[in-house]
């Protein structure tokens, strides 16, 4: 009886052995956040063929599934693979290329590095980016005298951080044909004591690219995207909305994604050139699993820094200066009332309270009566108080780093009161009931840890200023979280296959080394990705 007694135990055990599913891998142990709806919580998950199979507690999971990859993650945090909103991802990979301006402290500290660069590799143009004068103790734009002396015969252009001005010694000015007397719509040349600075804002500096050696080659294009496909790997990004790029760049990731090359799911959102719109128009919508091509990035001004930003009243610093509208309003409402009439989204660069005003009016009148189209408003940063009902039926996507870069100055371009209704995530958040969050890098740092610690406390680095700036407006870790996930993923028209760990989607996570939802807030920045994952496979 005995020996029986063994003989059906083992019958039964080798039964349920037997009707176990085998999956590519298993993860147990974690500590998943899995952003589904009710944002649960959950210790294990199976992958097969790239996609999550089933989500629970590790008991569970183990007793229906069989793996050769079996991962304890001996209570390491887990949270979907994040997906940066708005950045410039063949940009970043680009400005390795070209001399790195980030971080100067003067301009003194810019032409060293400029003469640096050029000591080491002797090039016949020399490009650079990343200055910015705000950070200089002199807060004025630069002036190209000494790079003339320097650099008498070789064209040198800079481009400020936010890539809305540029400063060109006279040899790129020439060039460009740029004289005192030269007017660009859109665009402004700096002139002081009756001289050109060198300095070009926003489209005035298409009369010198347009003169410069032909673009980069498809060699140079690989390798900056792959160059930054690994920087943006080890940050645990999984996905990213490049925000402005032309036919000749979408075609070459769509290239590199069928040969395996190039792993990082990408949304491109396409220039809003005449060519890009009939084009894409005429094409329609662009999706396989690791590219969609179904919007177009406009831009409505510049930048604040620069001072581009559209204002309604001119600038608190700078009477009678009232910013530059970069696409004229013909221009942009024919081509938000074609895009209307397609499957397309509009996404549209708007910094100042006039710029968000007229593409927010735009928007809902060419969209009546055609809902969800989710069109989204790229940075909202300054919205006047009574265009935030505006935003109910138009997306906001926004950087919350731009509000911490910003927050030293930004004051004194808007003035008391106009700040008010300046980098107002929650109030964004409250009108639409969705953010969409990105880094815009390179304008500013890949990191998605200083995107999520910039939403939550609303500091610097050196937790200045006490208490946060304009705290009332920061988010909630849930709401960050979902930000750079599943309302990013939603903003992409990409909600039922990725941003949250849940059966049947892309299976795109991370391994934090902290768990980012209950660590100190000021240990956020330094949390470090241990593991990132693309369809369950490492990377």
């Amino acid at each position: 009886m005995k020996k029986l007694t063994i003989l059906l135990l083992l019958i039964i055990c080798f039964s349920c052995s037997e009707e176990k599913q085998n999956v590519d891998s298993i993860i147990i142990n974690a500590n998943v956040y899995t952003v589904d709806n009710d944002f649960s919580k959950a210790e294990s998950f199976a992958v097969k063929a790239g996609k999550f199979v089933d989500v629970g507690t590790s008991s569970d999971i183990q007793s229906k599934y069989t793996s050769a990859d079996v991962i304890d993650l001996q209570g390491k945090t887990v949270v979907p693979g994040f997906i940066d909103a708005h950045c410039h991802f063949l940009g970043l990979g680009l400005d390795q290329q070209d001399v790195d301006l980030v971080g100067t402290k003067s301009f003194e500290d810019v032409v060293k590095r400029v003469l640096d660069f050029q000591n080491e590799k002797q090039q016949d143009y020399i490009v650079g980016r990343g200055w910015d004068q705000n950070d200089w103790e002199e807060k004025a734009f630069p002036n190209k005298t000494l790079l003339d002396k320097l650099f008498p015969k070789t064209p040198v252009a800079l481009t400020r951080i936010d890539g809305h001005a540029t400063l060109c010694n006279q040899a790129a000015l020439d060039l460009g044909g740029i004289t005192i007397n030269t007017k660009v719509d859109g665009g402004e040349v700096v002139i002081e004591n009756g001289e050109l600075t060198g300095v070009l804002v926003d489209n005035a500096v298409d009369s010198v690219w347009k003169h410069w050696p032909a673009g980069y080659t498809r060699e140079d294009v690989v390798e900056a995207l792959l160059v930054a496909q690994d920087l943006c790997f080890d940050l645990g990004l999984t996905t990213v909305d490049d925000a402005g790029l032309d036919q000749y760049a979408i075609e070459i990731i769509d290239s590199l994604h069928k040969t395996g090359d190039l792993k990082m799911r990408v949304y491109a959102m396409a220039s809003g050139t005449e060519q890009n719109v009939d084009y894409y128009l005429n094409k329609g919508v662009i999706k396989t699993d690791r590219l969609n091509v179904r919007s177009f990035k406009f831009y409505a001004d510049g930048a604040l820094g620069s001072r581009g930003a559209m204002l309604r009243a001119p600038y608190s610093d700078k009477p009678d200066h009232f910013g530059l509208l970069v696409t004229d309003l013909e221009t942009f409402n024919k081509n938000a009332e074609r895009i209307a009439n397609s499957e397309y989204q509009m996404n549209t660069h708007a910094i100042g309270d006039s710029a968000n005003h007229t593409v927010l009016q735009t928007y809902n009148k060419v969209l009546e009566g055609k809902p969800n189209r989710r069109w989204r408003v790229e940075h909202a940063q300054v919205v006047s108080q009574e265009d935030f009902e505006l935003y109910k039926n138009v997306m906001p996507s926004i950087q919350p780093t731009h509000a911490t870069s910003d927050m030293y100055w930004a004051e004194d371009r808007l003035g008391s009161e106009r700040i008010k209704g300046a980098y107002a995530f929650k109030d964004l958040l409250n009108a639409y009931g969705k953010v969409a969050l990105g880094t815009d890098f390179p304008v500013e740092r890949v990191s998605p840890f200083l995107t999520f610690y910039a939403a939550v406390a609303r500091q610097d680095l050196e937790q200045y200023p006490e208490g946060g700036f304009q705290k009332e407006n920061g988010l909630t870790r849930e709401e960050t979280l979902k930000g750079m996930t599943i309302w990013a993923a939603y903003s992409n028209f990409e909600e039922n296959e990725k941003g949250s760990i849940e059966t049947g989607k892309f299976a795109d996570f991370i391994v934090l080394d902290k768990d980012i939802m209950t660590v100190d807030q000021n240990e956020i920045p330094n949390i470090k990705v241990e593991k990132t994952f693309v369809d369950g496979e490492k990377q």
